[in-house]
């Protein structure tokens, strides 16, 4: 009987420790597999997320890497109390494989920290730097903008339309220069009005700079590039009866009524794409360089609303695509 009794003691003994083992097995084969992802940082803009723009959609992509397992990451919104700068640092001390930036305005930001960490890969989106440790994605948003020239210029009955900015920097000149050379390659007497708010995270001034244009210079298609001070001048434009289109993300649930199409600037798929190239190239980048625009469907419209285009102005609006992604017709940027 007490054989008995200690051969079942032994056994379920035995069965213990195996199980133990599997289990301490497994969870190193996990933390092995953690430690063996890409570590991925993102420095948001000061807007941060929400902004139903540009930094949901970079967080998106991430999100989608993360969603497949090929990475793990963190972001950092700057605010008055965390500078991007300190933020660059905190990942760069964390050691994180890739940091990214989003926008030219945090360039300085990050070259002062990427001066300090030679060997961390940092990645911007929206500008270009000449240090050796920032690769860059710059899209062609003047192609998608132009499209939107053509569709505004179609869509208007004033012939007076608008471009609403935000900050007056580079990569915003060159959605402006695309808009307008759109509109007029579609009718060369309409108007063109550009006003830059000076902020991307104030929809109460979008809304009484769409007031404005709207009710003062008989503006009736609002090309909205400004973050949330955009989406203030969505709500505006549609409460007032006229037209508007968006950007970067599909903005047409902001304003059912008013929103044309959207200026989609694929951020998401940028990144995604972006960070799988690092991962695949040894976390190194290819080419330091990356520009994508029309023909590489990194820009473009969303599906139309609120309009019906005729047969003529279909095939017109068709004949400028083509043109713009085979590169027959050039775009002026800005000086």
């Amino acid at each position: 009987m007490k054989t008995k009794m200690f051969i079942r003691m032994s056994l379920t003994m035995l069965v213990t420790l195996v199980l133990l083992l599997i289990g301490a097995c497994s969870s190193k084969s996990e933390t092995a597999a953690t430690d063996a992802k890409t570590k991925v940082g993102i420095v948001l803009t000061e807007v941060g997320l929400g902004d139903r723009s540009f930094n949901d959609a970079a967080f998106n992509g991430l999100v989608k890497a993360r969603d497949e397992k090929s990475i793990i990451f963190d972001y950092r919104e700057p605010s008055k109390d965390l500078t991007p700068e300190a933020a660059f640092e905190e990942f760069s001390e964390e050691k994180f494989d890739l940091i990214i930036g989003l926008s030219n305005t945090i360039l300085a930001d990050m070259e002062k920290v990427a001066t300090k960490y030679p060997d961390q890969q940092f990645l911007l989106i929206d500008g270009q730097s000449t240090l050796p440790n920032i690769a860059s994605i710059s899209f062609r948003a003047e192609e998608g903008s132009y499209l939107a020239g053509v569709l505004a210029a179609m869509a208007s009955k004033e012939n007076r339309v608008g471009f609403l900015g935000g900050l007056e920097i580079p990569v915003l000149k060159d959605f402006e220069k695309g808009f307008e050379q759109g509109v007029l390659a579609v009718n060369p007497e309409a108007t063109v009005d550009v006003i830059y708010a000076g902020d991307f995270g104030n929809p109460d001034l979008g809304k009484q700079i769409a007031n404005k244009m709207i009710q003062e210079n008989g503006v009736d298609v609002i090309y909205a590039v400004a973050g949330l001070t955009g989406v203030g001048a969505l709500t505006e434009i549609q409460d007032l009866g006229k037209y508007a289109i968006g950007v970067d993300t599909d903005q047409f649930f902001i304003a059912e009524k008013a929103v044309l199409a959207s200026m989609l600037k694929n951020v998401d798929v940028s990144i995604y794409n972006a960070v799988n190239r690092f991962i695949q190239n040894n976390h190194t980048f290819p080419t330091k360089e990356i520009s994508e625009g029309l023909a590489e469907n990194a820009v473009g419209l969303t599906e139309l609303h609120n309009i019906r285009l005729s047969e003529e102005q279909q095939k017109m609006f068709d004949d400028q695509k083509s043109g713009i992604s085979s590169g027959q017709i050039k775009i002026i940027n800005h000086p």
